[in-house]
């Protein structure tokens, strides 16, 4: 268990580092054309979409993947194209399979982005999609808040603040 706790912590400092923080800020938003992670905390089989739907959780009604995962976003991206790259996207995965509109999500929301790296990224409202590495199980919200600048994105497009 301390073990676990250990490794959390880690994770968590190093999102921390590599998103958001008061002078990590600017690098973590400085977009780059160095590669970028595109692995998902929900990876599909090819040709697959995942459905996109609506939980109930204790910050309200929030965006989750088929299989119950937290879906944020991130402020600097002003709902625009992603500025989460490299140790960004390490820590804050971009959504990159396709996406269907599930059980109350809007489909004209729905759309895509295309990455520094040539990836096309899933956007609700226009903003870009992120899952948390340190979501540990379907319905963690451990990235909430994070450093002012990750929200849970509830139905309408908008931050749970």
């Amino acid at each position: 268990m301390i073990r676990r706790l250990s490794i959390l912590a880690g994770l968590l400092a190093l999102a921390a580092a590599a998103c958001g923080g008061a002078d990590a800020a600017t690098t973590a938003v400085a977009p780059t054309s160095s590669s970028t992670t595109t692995t998902t905390a929900a990876p599909v089989a090819a040709g697959t979409s995942v459905a996109l739907t609506v939980a109930d959780s204790a910050l309200g009604e929030i965006l989750v993947d088929g299989e119950g995962n937290t879906l944020y976003l991130f402020t600097p991206d002003e709902a625009g194209p992603s500025v989460c790259n490299d140790n960004c996207a390490a820590a804050w995965p971009p959504v990159t399979e396709p996406v269907e509109a599930g059980a109350g999500i809007d489909a004209a929301l729905l759309g895509t982005a295309v990455r520094d790296d040539g990836a096309t990224q899933a956007t609700y409202n226009s903003w870009p999609l992120y899952y948390f590495a340190s979501d540990a199980a379907p319905g963690d919200t451990n990235g909430q808040g994070l450093n002012d600048v990750w929200y849970v994105i509830n139905p309408t497009g908008e931050a749970n603040r």
